[in-house]
């Protein structure tokens, strides 16, 4: 008897904590938004950011309240695009986007000014006078940005920061990871020309410093058909939008600096 009492005590005990906890399961349950799940298991699960919020989760549950577009899964790219247009029952068009670089000025085009030995990152050195290249706006080339890309599609070349655009999704954390901003998004179909500097300053001087900078001649533009190619600030820009590919500002760069 002294033996059977305290089990059947402890077992009442949990009888009635199992009783409580069942109820407290019923009354505080939190409702499951099948949309979100849905939605969720669409994405691919990448957790990059590139949407804009902190993982998949969370662009999820901003999709399943309407607050925000279906069409921000860079890494899903088109196929997620259009399975979120199919679950949500709305039409969405996704251009893929590709990062590109704005820097042409490698190893032999130019010089260092001076010798950084602190971490080895972008960020830091170019806290120290700009970083080490003789160039202040161009690619530190010390790989931030492909410390910062998921899928191994960037590397630096000759002190470069490169692109492999097979490998490339889009999703933006390069272009986040750049502190010189020589990184950006642009539509990868069809391919358009692009200026490989980032350099404002005068002719002069931007090509005193590195040998494949704009210098600002105007020859693209003046030669571009459709208005596409400007000046502004001393450097050269073409507009994806008004670019038809011909490939005139490309043959016209006296620097080369603009690539087709």
């Amino acid at each position: 008897m002294n033996l059977w009492l305290p089990i059947l005590i402890v077992g009442v005990i949990g009888l009635i904590a199992g009783l409580g906890l069942s109820i407290a399961s019923v009354l505080m349950q939190v409702p499951v938004d099948e949309t979100e799940q849905k939605v969720r298991a669409a994405l691919p699960g990448a957790n990059c950011g590139a949407c804009g919020f902190s993982g998949c989760d969370g662009y999820a549950a901003a999709i399943a309240k309407g607050e925000a577009p279906p069409d921000r899964c860079a890494p899903g790219g088109a196929d997620t695009a259009a399975a979120l247009s199919e679950l949500l029952g709305v039409t969405v068009t996704l251009e893929p986007k590709r990062a590109c670089v704005a820097c042409g000025g490698n190893c032999d085009a130019v010089g260092q000014k001076l010798e950084y030995r602190g971490i080895p990152t972008c960020a830091a050195a170019a806290q120290l006078y700009g970083g080490p290249s003789a160039c202040a706006f161009g690619c530190i080339g010390l790989g931030d940005c492909a410390q910062a890309c998921p899928y191994g599609a960037i590397s630096v070349q000759n002190g470069v920061a490169s692109v492999d655009p097979a490998l490339c999704t889009g999703c933006g954390a390069c272009v986040k990871a750049c502190p010189k901003g020589v990184l950006s998004l642009r539509p990868a179909e069809p391919a358009r020309p692009l200026v490989r500097c980032h350099n404002t300053q005068k002719g002069a001087v931007a090509r005193k410093i590195c040998k494949a900078s704009c210098i600002g001649c105007m020859k693209c533009a003046k030669v571009c058909p459709v208005g596409a190619a400007s000046v502004s600030q001393n450097l050269a820009s073409i507009d994806p939008a008004l670019c038809t590919g011909c490939g005139a500002c490309v043959e016209a760069c006296p620097q080369h600096c603009i690539e087709g």
